[in-house]
């Protein structure tokens, strides 16, 4: 059964001569549990935009999308957002981690806006920073952590939420070569360990080739390629 299913998915701008610019013309997409898709493609094909149509940030001109079986169609901005909430973890290219607090205190932000007391709050953080591989560090501030383990932070984050789905857009283009490598890793071994559905966003061949699927954007379609390493 599909976690993330999109149909048809259509997505256009007023341009600034006041026509109309297609992006996304006809997407559709099926991610399973555990499955990673890594998606390709040429700068500005789109693929940014797609990434925030799948996880409820934008609404698609036309299409429907369904996350973990519930259809983002007609519902208010404050329905997405607790739908966002309950269903989908987001990992950018820039980890976005407040600077004030711990990397633990970072983890708890999302459980305890959501309502949770800070003792389960702080277990459930320490158990995601442990499985990322950072509980030495958890008590460190961002300044105080490397880029790789400011964006693990950034991924434990992301998952504190039990989310079904896991959206990651060019997740390792600030990192060196060797947090690159151990970023890949850990994705892609929390795609099956945890079950989660993922999409991942990437210019880089490496991470590409540790997905289940490759998909490439062009002209506003997706569209499977064989070659899990190619990147455009």
């Amino acid at each position: 059964m599909s976690v993330l299913k999109a149909s048809g998915i259509a997505k256009t701008f007023r341009g600034g001569d006041g026509g109309t610019l297609s992006i996304l013309n006809g997407v559709n997409l099926d991610v399973r549990r555990g499955e990673m898709v890594a998606v390709v493609g040429a700068s500005g094909a789109g693929k940014s935009t797609l990434l925030h149509v799948l996880g409820a940030l934008d609404r698609p001109t036309r299409g429907e999308v369904w996350i973990d079986g519930e259809s983002i169609e007609g519902r208010t901005d404050d329905e997405l957002a607790v739908l966002r909430n309950r269903k989908v973890g987001f990992v950018f290219q820039f980890h976005h981690l407040l600077r004030e607090f711990s990397a633990l205190e970072n983890v708890m932000m999302p459980l305890r806006i959501g309502g949770m007391s800070p003792a389960e709050a702080r277990a459930r953080a320490e158990k995601l920073l442990d499985r990322v591989g950072l509980t030495p560090r958890r008590d460190h501030h961002p300044s105080q952590l490397s880029g790789g383990e400011q964006q693990r932070t950034a991924v434990a984050r992301a998952l504190a939420t039990d989310p079904a789905i896991l959206l990651a857009d060019e997740p390792s283009g600030n990192l060196d070569h060797g947090n690159a490598e151990r970023l890949h890793d850990l994705l892609s071994w929390l795609a099956r360990d945890l079950e989660i559905a993922m999409v991942v966003v990437t210019h880089n061949a490496s991470l590409a080739a540790r997905a289940s699927r490759t998909m490439v954007l062009a002209d506003g379609v997706l569209a499977e390629t064989a070659d899990k390493g190619v990147v455009a």
